[in-house]
């Protein structure tokens, strides 16, 4: 009875005690809270009040800054920064002060720009962000930063800075698209294609990135690219050592021919073709699916388009993929040869190629995507008799008739799939019963 009426009074005192632990640390949390806001508040407000060339005003600048974008690499403190009116004090920054006859070399030059950039960047993570930057004036300072590199030499300050505003128009434009259009409006993009040449390849990377997301579902941005001649340049990066580069390039043309057929029909009298394919085989995943996805691009309509790519051995290295461990690697090569496969003479050679089984296997996938491009592909090869014959041979029918198919549209393929198979065989019985009658013409007796 003793320990019952024990335990009975012990509960209410432990709940009682997590509360005041708990109410301890929120007070702790919120304490925290506000001598963080105190000290942001105070950056902030040395940003506002210091702008001049003096050393020792220039490295107080930079060392404010460097605070915020410390803070700003963790998403949860970007609201405190931006809510503490960190966004204009850093937009002044990204240009420099007047040098007053200040001995070379200049104090911490280009580095404070650099840092303003780079934490703009950070604080672009949200949509409502990137329009209080914008708004702040940050385009015109950052479009200047890209041209600096023709004011002196290419040394590392300088290719610092302009990938740091460059990196910043990419989060900037992300997802945006009124954001794209400014940047055009600004002149942002004649100076990122210029950039393309430096020697530097981070810089190189970087202008890449942001014309990449420039280009994506603008088509005003898309021309002016073009215009700016980006592609000859474009087309050499893509047989780049650096896979960090070649995947930029790889990626921006798939953005600039999408839904344009014009860009299309300029990119491959640049040469991309042959690199594109190259690229199927390269040690970077990234790449690949990039390459495999364009290539499908390509072969949307042009039926001589779709033979190239065949005759210049995508084939090998788009059926090694349906093998691969990436799932994303596998959907973006059935879906290329899916397209190949409309053509006639593309059929025979992924089928001859060993394209049939992995394609079959992909059926069984989970991924509704994956299955349905595997589909679409052994749609294709059933066109021709000796795919259809291999397809029987492999268990295709059966895959068929008793597969699991998630969307309609790949149920509505798998039954389409039979359909050729049957007819495809029909059509080899009927040949066969020609080919008897007429041997028996001539007095020839089969033998089966």
């Amino acid at each position: 009875m003793e320990n019952h009426n024990h335990n009975r009074h012990e509960q209410p005192m432990n709940e009682s005690l997590k509360r005041k632990l708990e109410d301890e640390e929120e007070l702790i949390i919120t304490n925290q809270k506000m001598m963080l806001l105190s000290e942001v508040h105070a950056q902030v407000q040395i940003l506002n009040s210091t702008f001049s060339s003096l050393e020792a005003d220039r490295a107080l600048v930079k060392r404010s800054i460097y605070f915020l974008k410390e803070l700003a690499e963790s998403e949860k403190n970007v609201d405190y920064i931006v809510d503490s009116g960190a966004v204009p004090a850093l937009v002044r920054h990204l240009q420099a002060p007047q040098w007053k006859e200040v001995a070379e070399p200049r104090p911490y030059e280009h580095e404070v720009e650099k840092i303003s950039a780079s934490t703009l960047s950070l604080l672009a993570i949200k949509p409502e962000h990137q329009q209080l930057i914008v708004d702040a004036g940050a385009l015109p300072h950052l479009v200047a930063l890209l041209k600096i590199h023709k004011d002196g030499e290419n040394t590392r300050a300088l290719n610092g800075v302009i990938r740091r505003a460059a990196d910043a128009i990419t989060n900037l434009a992300h997802e945006n698209g009124s954001i794209k259009t400014r940047v055009r409006v600004e002149g942002g993009i004649p100076p990122l294609v210029e950039l393309l040449e430096l020697v530097d390849a981070k810089v190189q990377r970087a202008a890449t990135g942001a014309l990449r997301t420039l280009a994506f579902k603008n088509e005003e941005n898309k021309t002016q690219i073009v215009g700016c001649n980006a592609l000859p340049t474009l087309v050499l990066m893509l047989r780049s050592d650096d896979a960090a580069i070649h995947y930029e390039a790889v990626g921006l043309i798939g953005n600039l021919v999408h839904s344009s057929p014009n860009i299309k029909k300029e990119v491959l009298l640049a040469g991309a073709l042959q690199p594109v394919i190259e690229l199927l085989s390269s040690t970077c995943s990234q790449s690949q699916r990039e390459a495999a996805l364009l290539l499908g691009q390509f072969a949307a309509t042009d039926t001589d388009c779709k033979v190239h790519i065949v005759q210049r051995g995508a084939v090998g290295p788009l059926i090694e993929m349906l093998q691969s461990p990436d799932a994303q690697l596998r959907e973006m090569s059935a879906f290329t040869l899916g397209r190949l496969a409309t053509h006639t003479h593309n059929q025979a050679v992924i089928g001859h190629g060993g394209g049939i089984p992995p394609l079959l296997k992909l059926l069984d996938s989970t991924n509704v995507n994956l299955q349905h491009c595997a589909a679409f592909a052994l749609y294709g090869l059933a066109d021709n008799e000796d795919n259809a014959a291999d397809l029987i041979r492999f268990g295709g029918v059966q895959k068929q008739q008793d597969g699991v198919f998630i969307l309609q549209a790949t149920r509505y393929m798998a039954a389409n799939i039979l359909k050729r198979l049957e007819e495809k065989i029909h059509e080899q019985v009927i040949r066969l019963h020609t080919f008897i009658l007429e041997m028996s013409r001539w007095g020839i007796e089969w033998i089966g």
